[in-house]
């Protein structure tokens, strides 16, 4: 099942990540894309930080008050299967990126605003399987935007 970028998330450190239309995607992530702490966010291993519209719509009905970028996203995605996105699995990009996740995200206190009761760990991997935010490293660089095709591939095909 494709998928296809519902939004693109930068920003100069911190959160929210605001919205752009399109970025070019560098080694180390989005160009135009900052982080505050680079001991625990970015880097080769954690380039690009991946979550699903359909997770954010859920946790809204919840009564959460996230938003795409809210969590610290740079790509939010929609219509891909997010179960099937674990450590290893690799994402083609628009026409010309190609990354491969590296490991769940560790949620943290700066994006407790966008959870009721400050609940940041809602989108913990350990405590609920298959609502958390993904890290990948970038195998090939490209231009993204807006509305551009999502592709889980087959490892052995890459």
């Amino acid at each position: 099942m494709d998928g296809r970028i519902f939004q693109l998330n930068c920003s100069s450190g911190g959160v929210p990540k605001l919205a752009v239309r399109e970025a070019f995607l560098t080694p180390t992530g989005l160009e135009g894309d900052r982080q505050r702490d680079l001991r625990i966010h970015g880097g080769p291993e954690r380039a690009l930080c991946l979550f699903a519209l359909e997770r954010i719509l859920e946790l809204q009905h919840e009564g959460h008050p996230i938003f795409p970028g809210s969590v610290g996203e740079n790509v939010t995605v929609v219509g891909l299967d997010w179960q099937r996105l674990e450590p290893g699995a690799r994402l083609s990009l628009g026409d010309e990126a190609l990354v491969e996740v590296t490991r769940y995200t560790s949620p943290c206190k700066t994006i407790a605003g966008s959870f009721v009761g400050r609940d940041f760990k809602r989108i913990s991997q350990e405590d609920h399987p298959g609502h958390s935010r993904v890290y990948a490293r970038v195998i090939q660089t490209g231009r993204l935007a807006v509305g551009q095709l999502v592709r889980l591939l087959d490892g052995h095909l890459v």
